[in-house]
């Protein structure tokens, strides 16, 4: 190295983020992602603190409130945060947790034998991306309160983020808690929105969804959501979610609706140790150290044939599982593989014995475990990676299994479920053997195609993309504004079979179904092999109306329930197509398209105030076949310049939760949400 390259690199150069400074830098590290999901885990980190309160039992109510203001309220009837100065820093309980990384009473073992937090940084993180936090805690007979801005403590002169600020360090007794008042923790947050991506938002089905499965998992608390409604002050929904049989109730809430129980609900429910390296006190490895572990397990076998296990570790939702789900898969293969030789008459001679995925077939089950100090593959706590947790779930649950198996009044039971799962093996080795006899021919081998599809002149899925057109109308303009070098179309006519009632057998009889199947050359349900999928994406592409947003919830709900795969990784979409096209006159004429009425008298406010002139009437397209191809191509179709909406696991549940209540057989759910929701109808846009 020369010493003028020395010279330019000194210490200047290096950067240390002290304090909550790197929160804010990098906040993805600590909220996992800076979209809608990262909102939502700031709202996940405050009443996680609030459930461990009520694990450990020192608490049985935690109340939500989501402000009309935006800001989140999170109460709990706990101990409350210590409030006395902590020795070392000098400093409260209260602010040490709030403004210090790494602090809390997680890490000793004195506060909480059993709590979802690990890493320390949970409060912490929300207070520094917040431009507003407020705590109040109940504690020792006095009311103690505490604000911070961005996580400089002061004090607000008024309400909410925009009042004055004054910095101000240390924690103020505002007053005498009152005769019978409980204890406990407040807080309320507004957080920043300059720290996540345009339009990351809470989500209140997210939040309804965090307080029910916590509900679920501790049946001992109470959580209340209340919502303001219609930005009025003082108008709350309130909802209250307590479930004493725990996860039992848990069970039969996921086991999708209408599929028939095989088995009763089963119970599992142990303890055991492990022995892992840990850290002592003073931070000091130490090899061997025992830890204790409670099981609790609750799973039923359904008559479909879709799976849904859930895993927890100490109330923290694991999304992709871990240890203990793999010792839960470990002990059902087991357990059940040899239950199914045991018994006679089941299994052929020379015939393999089922797989996990037989097993699990049809299967509800939730998995929660309780142990100290756990360890997670990252802050968001997606998946454990403690690894001696696998082999006390596995004996635990291996032991119940088999005896639920050999117990003479549940027998009967088990050898239905075991049938179940033999029959499952029998149907996934038929119809692989049909597949492998009978596989697809790509384009290039001459394969016979639906005679409506243009296809693209790509064969890898690299870039390719099928679009699913509404009507043939629209197929006309999408045939001109495509690349036929990777963009391929499918029309489809008018609406699809709704296959939220409808089996395997009877939707591949409906022929737009059985076009998408063909040309998709995946296969279905259980077999659908991802690795033979003829397009890099499927886009749907329908009209923004009405018929157009039933034909995509159907189209959604194919996908979730019989092709699955194309969901899970993320290759389904929805295009967007526009309501409106705003144009100025004059000789700079500008174009820009719109999504929703509100959008698009926005934009002409916004036009009209910067001097410009509007052409009027704003043009609405009635549908994509009212477009030109330059058009359609631009807002729709281009790559660079289109909006199109990515299909999560969220947006299929929903579309089918829509289907069931809107078509499905039970007519009470379908007249109460009609009841409850006509407040909602705008009464002038009716047409009478």
């Amino acid at each position: 190295m020369t010493a003028s390259a020395e010279t330019l690199y000194g210490a200047d150069d290096l950067t240390h983020l002290e304090g909550l400074e790197a929160v804010r830098k990098r906040p993805g590290m600590y909220i996992g992602s800076t979209d809608s999901r990262g909102v939502n885990h700031l709202f996940a980190e405050i009443v996680d603190n609030c459930t461990d309160e009520g694990v450990a039992g020192h608490a049985d109510r935690v109340v939500v409130t989501l402000h009309a203001d935006g800001s989140v309220e999170v109460d709990d009837n706990g101990r409350g945060i210590p409030t006395d100065n902590h020795a070392k820093s000098g400093i409260s309980g209260v602010e040490l947790v709030l403004t210090r990384l790494h602090a809390g009473g997680k890490f000793g073992g004195s506060g909480y034998k059993a709590s979802g937090g690990l890493h320390g940084v949970g409060a912490s993180a929300v207070n520094a991306l917040s431009l507003r936090f407020d705590v109040q805690v109940r504690r020792a007979g006095k009311v103690h309160e505490m604000s911070f801005a961005r996580g400089v403590a002061g004090v607000f002169d008024g309400a909410g983020p925009k009042a004055k600020f004054t910095p101000q360090s240390g924690l103020r007794v505002a007053r005498k808690m009152k005769r019978g008042e409980a204890t406990g923790t407040t807080i309320r947050y507004w957080y920043d929105a300059r720290y996540f991506e345009q339009g990351a938002a809470l989500d209140v089905e997210h939040v309804r969804t965090k307080l029910q499965h916590t509900a679920f998992l501790v049946p001992g608390v109470t959580y209340v959501l209340r919502t303001a409604t219609d930005g009025e002050v003082g108008t709350i929904e309130e909802e209250t979610f307590h479930y004493p049989n725990g996860l039992v109730d848990m069970v039969e809430y996921l086991a999708p609706t209408g599929d028939r129980a095989v088995s009763g609900t089963i119970t599992i429910a142990g303890e055991g140790t492990y022995k892992e390296n840990a850290a002592d006190e003073n931070g000091v490895m130490q090899s061997n150290v025992e830890r204790h572990a409670e099981v609790d397990v609750a799973l039923r076998w359904g008559t479909g044939y879709e799976r849904t296990i859930e895993c927890f570790t100490n109330t923290i939702r694991n999304v992709h599982g871990g240890t203990h789900r793999k010792g839960f898969d470990r002990a059902l293969t087991k357990s059940l593989q040899e239950a199914i030789s045991r018994t006679r008459g089941l299994l052929k001679p020379k015939e393999d014995p089922p797989t996990l995925d037989d097993i699990t077939e049809g299967m509800t089950a939730v998995v929660h475990v309780r142990i100290p100090e756990p360890q997670f593959t990252s802050q968001t706590k997606d998946e454990l990676s403690t690894a001696g947790i696998t082999k006390v779930v596995q004996g635990i649950v291996d032991k119940e299994i088999r005896a639920w198996t050999d117990n003479r009044r549940t027998k009967s039971e088990a050898k239905t479920v075991l049938q179940k799962i033999v029959d499952a093996s029998r149907v996934r080795i038929a119809q692989k053997q049909q597949k492998d006899a009978a596989r697809r021919k790509t384009a290039l081998e001459g394969a016979a195609m639906p005679p409506k599809l243009v296809d693209c002149r790509a064969t890898g899925i690299a870039r390719s993309e099928l679009f699913l057109v509404e009507g043939d109308s629209a197929l006309g303009s999408a045939r001109s504004a495509r690349v036929s070098e990777y963009q391929a179309l499918l029309p489809l006519r008018g609406k699809i079979l709704n296959v939220q009632k409808a089996g395997l057998g009877d939707a591949l009889k409906n022929a737009e179904i059985s076009n998408i199947v063909q040309v998709l050359g995946a296969g279905t349900g259980r077999t659908f092999d991802m690795s033979a999928m003829r397009y890099g994406r499927v886009i749907i592409m329908a009209d923004a109306d009405v018929d157009g947003s039933h034909i995509r919830t159907l189209l959604i709900t194919l996908f979730a329930r019989y092709m699955r795969p194309v969901v899970d990784e993320g290759r389904l979409y929805a295009a967007m197509p526009p309501l409106h096209k705003v144009v100025t006159k004059g000789k700079s004429e500008e174009t820009h398209y719109t999504f929703t009425e509100r959008e698009m008298q926005e934009k002409v406010a916004e036009l009209e105030a910067k001097g410009k002139t509007i052409k009027k009437p704003v043009p609405r397209f009635k549908g994509l076949g009212e477009m030109d191809a330059d058009e359609l191509w631009d807002t729709t179709m281009n790559p660079a310049t289109r909006a199109v909406r990515r299909i999560t696991l969220d947006d299929a549940e929903a579309a089918e939760a829509a289907l069931e209540l809107l078509m499905g057989e039970k007519v009470e759910p379908r007249r109460n949400w009609l009841v409850s929701s006509s407040e909602r109808v705008d009464q002038a846009a009716i047409d009478i």
